[in-house]
């Protein structure tokens, strides 16, 4: 019997997430999906699961290691092998400096930073002694620059970018594939629309939204891209976005 291929989705929100687990899924990946409360992950799966896919829902807090080691171990021991890993996490606030609470600024960096670095830690733990694997951080344009009022988002992310560079370096000659994608645009999402306001239905026409099926295709590009031509870095924007 074939042995089942598993893909982790942490932070499997409504639009990137969601779409990342679906379209593994349709390659006959079995997703695992996890955000803080499961039950808000009921229409994902059931969606999943109408189009012919598997899916399980697991409520996880990605700030907590015990939640993290346990995550890890449960999907390994009841479902099989983690082959995939795609942590997208957000953390996208914006605060004035001298509004950044430490509270504030703590929060950011544990949903940006070092719960990418549990997640990564596991991943590579699971990993490694197989020699294959992908890991797959999720990263914006608070990545590579920071901005007005983004102090605590910047900081947070720019981290996670450190550590997909370092855990790369590290990993790739162990034939673990670890990418980072700088997300450098508004994405499609209920948000987006609310704050583009009467302009989103012209923008959206002209492809200047980021479609998370669009996002997910990159993602699973990546993961298929053969060993001798990995992409570390990936940068997605719409044609239109100024950078």
């Amino acid at each position: 019997m074939p042995e089942t291929k598993v893909a982790l989705v942490i932070g499997a929100g409504d639009s990137t997430g969601g779409a990342v687990a679906r379209r593994f899924a349709r390659e006959g990946y079995f997703v695992c999906v996890t955000r803080r409360h499961a039950n808000k992950l009921a229409p994902l799966v059931a969606r999943i699961e109408a189009d012919g896919g598997k899916a399980r829902a697991f409520g996880s807090d990605a700030r907590r290691e015990e939640d993290v080691v346990e995550l890890f171990e449960t999907i390994e021991r009841e479902i099989g092998p983690i082959e995939v890993v795609s942590f997208n996490v957000g953390g996208n606030v914006r605060f004035p400096i001298r509004e950044t609470t430490t509270r504030v600024y703590t929060k950011v960096w544990e949903m940006c930073a070092l719960a990418g670095f549990f997640a990564g830690r596991a991943a590579a733990n699971v990993m490694v002694p197989r020699g294959r694997g992908t890991i797959l951080f999720t990263g914006a344009t608070a990545s590579v620059r920071g901005g007005a009022g983004y102090a605590a988002f910047a900081g947070g992310k720019a981290a996670l970018r450190a550590l997909a560079q370092s855990m790369a370096r590290e990993l790739g000659p162990q034939g673990i594939h670890v990418a980072h994608i700088v997300v450098d645009g508004a994405i499609d999402t209920d948000f987006t629309k609310q704050r583009a306001g009467d302009r989103y239905e012209a923008r959206k026409a002209a492809d200047g939204i980021l479609n998370p099926e669009s996002i997910a295709e990159n993602y699973w590009m990546l993961h298929a891209q053969p060993r001798d031509a990995w992409t570390h870095e990936l940068d997605l924007r719409p044609w239109s976005e100024t950078w």
